[in-house]
């Protein structure tokens, strides 16, 4: 059986292995101190047990022979912390960051469906709840940009994580909802938006079918389509270049639920794309904001969004039903859009390397399909194996509890 090798966060490790920094170089961690050690290996120890007992026998769900497959080096587990404190990594990605969100009701009748954001602090070694509006981390876990207060903001921070300090604050004229970080990290695409895009908005009425009230239904606050366009920020010079390309009007985003509708970078860092919103797909759009004539794939139609491995082979599906009393999802050719695989899981997040992914699954001693599937946890699952690597402890069993997770994976 190939099993993953799993390392604690400070340099205590369970098969120790030298993983080369994102900026390319090989230098060591340097040891925790010596009051920690003691305290450190015992964590390891607990994290493998833990992990352990929950991992399955191994069995190829494909056909595939599990003792071909590669380790995974640099895992990083937390089976007992949900939401995590301490870092979870596995392979090339971590967890920069997660969120949870609140309804925040307005003095006007409006709604705010706010995050509450916790960012990776590499020198405290946890994750520390912060005031940020939003954030997203560049490749090697160095950067964040946030943005601040109410949204749209109307400027984006360049904050040093070793810090904790926002070294450079870049203007924009247009305010911007959202930011994402290019592949290379070079560059930011910010979103423009009129007016919150995670608002709810009294004179943007939806009507609700089984609200409280019964009847027909009831009016509530709805999103705004209130997208702008967006910017390509320049990260080394500041320098952000807007282009206008505001929301359809006869798209479906009332019925999302949502008027944010984000623009994000493609695996190459070419193009930029949207999902859309009027029928499955995506739109696809060169730097400049000009909309590019190309073939939609299979993939594109998928929600949530497809991920593609590192070597671009394989990209992540969608549900996929249950196997053994399992439930998996789908791993895909990623040209065709063919399935090529399955693995255990409900919702396939990131590719730990080619081969490896992180996945929602849940609890197997209480999910069934439609029932207790909201009580889950990260695992860590392969295209050979039905074997399992929990790397959280589990959210709550509730969708709408004020305490779950979503987990933000960088490159590191």
């Amino acid at each position: 059986m190939v099993t993953p090798k799993v390392l604690c966060r400070g340099g205590t490790a369970i098969k120790p292995e030298q993983l080369p920094r994102s900026d390319g170089s090989t230098e060591r961690e340097q040891p925790p101190p010596r009051r920690r050690r003691r305290r450190l290996a015992i964590a390891a120890v607990a994290v493998v047990a833990v992990a352990a007992a929950v991992i399955g026998v191994s069995a190829a769900l494909t056909g595939g022979d599990p003792e071909e497959q590669p380790e995974v080096s640099g895992v990083v587990a937390r089976p007992d912390q949900s939401p995590p404190r301490e870092l979870i990594a596995a392979g090339r990605v971590a967890v920069s960051a997660y969120y949870t969100t609140k309804l925040v009701q307005q003095p006007d009748g409006d709604a705010v469906n706010g995050r509450q954001w916790s960012l990776y602090d590499p020198t405290a070694e946890r994750y520390e709840k912060t005031d940020w509006a939003w954030v997203d981390v560049a490749p090697g876990m160095k950067t964040a940009a946030v943005l601040e207060g109410d949204l749209p903001a109307g400027r984006v921070g360049l904050m040093n994580l070793s810090t904790g300090e926002v070294e450079r604050w870049i203007e924009v004229e247009k305010g911007v909802g959202g930011v994402q970080f290019s592949p290379d990290g070079e560059r930011l695409v910010a979103t423009a938006y009129s007016d919150h895009p995670d608002g709810l908005f009294r004179d943007a009425p939806v009507r609700v079918e089984g609200a409280p009230g019964g009847g027909k239904g009831q009016e509530m606050p709805g999103p705004k389509q209130s997208r702008t366009g967006f910017y390509v920020i320049d990260v080394d010079s500041g320098k952000a270049v807007f282009r206008e390309r505001p929301a359809k009007k006869d798209s479906l985003a009332a019925m999302a639920g949502t008027g944010r509708q984000d623009f994000s970078w493609s695996s190459d860092g070419r193009t930029l794309w949207e999902q859309r919103l009027d029928r499955p797909g995506r739109n696809y759009y060169d730097v400049n904001g000009r909309l590019k004539s190309q073939p939609q794939r299979k993939t594109d139609a998928i929600l949530p969004p497809v991920v593609t491995s590192p070597d671009g082979k394989r990209a992540t599906g969608g549900f996929a039903g249950s196997k053994d009393g399992r439930i998996v999802s789908a791993v895909l050719d990623a040209r065709t859009g063919e399935r090529s695989a399955v693995v255990p899981g409900q919702q396939l997040l990131a590719w730990a390397d080619n081969t490896h992914l992180i996945a929602w699954l849940c609890d197997p001693g209480q999910c069934k399909p439609g029932k207790g599937e909201f009580r889950n946890q990260l695992v860590l699952v392969g295209l050979d194996s039905d074997e399992v690597t929990p790397l959280s402890g589990f959210r709550a069993a509730q969708l709408d509890h004020a305490g779950r997770w979503t987990p933000v994976f960088t490159e590191r």
